[in-house]
This record gives structure tokens, sequence and C-alpha cells, in this order.
């Protein structure tokens, strides 16, 4: 039985939907956003409904942005001979924090999951490799995340690169296994990333 009107309930179900949004914090939230003055609560309404309509896929490197090519892809002083490869577009962010890495991105969307059904063709491998037939590309950094899924993902597209005469590296594992780019300090992925081998 629910204690809510129909309206709060709905509300709160739909911050619950949220990553790692129990149903006490979905209630704080529900009761913030009614009790918040309008004008706040339409410019909150209006940053999702602008961010689910302007943001998109740069068609260079996958990550997110508001124009295409992406803010990195366009940058002159970015090095186009070296691609860092990431699972997600937070991990993008996490190297960004790092101020070391000056090259520039592709990221896959995902990793090789058999257990989930996530094979090569679900994320953005041909696109990586297609980039790579344009002969520019000295250097691709492997930086998937230390799991089982990122270890395989960059085992897999390292196959598939060096025929191609690409250097292949993988940052070196000062990241935990297990963990994800997005929550590492920017020390940790600095040392990893100097700390990268060849595949």
């Amino acid at each position: 039985m629910s204690y809510y009107s129909p309206s709060i309930e709905k509300l709160i179900e739909s911050f619950e939907k949220l990553p790692s949004i129990g149903n006490k914090t979905a209630a704080r939230l529900a009761f913030y956003i009614l009790n918040a003055p309008e004008q706040e609560t339409n410019a909150f309404i209006k940053s999702i409904i602008d961010a689910k309509k302007n943001l998109k896929y740069c068609s260079k490197c996958y990550n997110i942005t508001d124009t295409d090519p992406c803010p990195i892809c366009s940058n002159p002083r970015r090095d186009p001979t070296s691609i860092c490869v990431v699972e997600d577009v937070r991990d993008v962010i996490a190297m960004e924090k790092t101020h070391e890495f000056k090259g520039v991105y592709h990221v896959l969307h995902g990793s090789i999951s058999p257990m989930n059904g996530i094979g090569p063709d679900d994320i953005k491998i041909k696109e990586l490799l297609s980039r790579l037939m344009e002969g520019k590309v000295k250097e691709v950094i492997l930086a998937t995340n230390p799991r089982v899924e990122g270890e395989a993902t960059a085992m897999y597209i390292s196959k598939l690169i060096k025929p191609m005469g690409v250097k292949v590296t993988r940052i070196a594992h000062g990241i935990p296994v297990g963990g994800d780019l997005e929550y590492t300090d920017e020390i940790t992925l600095t040392k990893a990333l100097e700390g990268r081998r060849e595949l």
C-alpha cells in the first residue's frame, strides 16, 4: 500500500529508475522538486530536454557532444596519430582529467561480454578499424577497464590491429582489477597511462 498520492508515487518511481537511487533517496528528490520554486523546476526539466535533444555522438570518435566533430576531434592541437580506446563516454572525461593524453579518443560504448550477449559487432570496433584504414594512426592505446570483459575486448582489438602495422599498447594496471576508469583518481590514471605496454 502506498502512502503517497498517485502523482507523487509516479515521480518517486521515476527517480528510482536512476542508477544507485533507492526508495528513500527517490522520495527525498521527489519532495525537493515539489518544494523547489517553479522557475528552478522548469530550468531543471528544460536542461534534461535540451540535453536529450541536442546531444549526439561524434561521427569520428563516438563521444557524446553538442557539435560534430566533437571539441577533442576538431582541436588542431590534439595528436590524431594516437588514439586512446575507451569503453564509455565517462572514461574520456576520466582520462582528460589527467592532462597527460594529447591524442584523440575512440569510444566503444561497451565491451565484449558473451555472458550478456554482447559481441564484437555490438560495440564500435568496426568504426575504429575504419579510422585506422586511413593510415594516419601510429599508436592505439587500449584503455578498457581492467575487468574480464575489458581485458577480452583489449586482446580482441589488439589481434585485429597488429597485422595493420599500428603500435598497440595497453594502459598499465595501476587501476585496480574490477575497477572503472570513471572512479579512478587522476594520479592512478596518470601512472597507468605512463606505464602502458605494447601488446
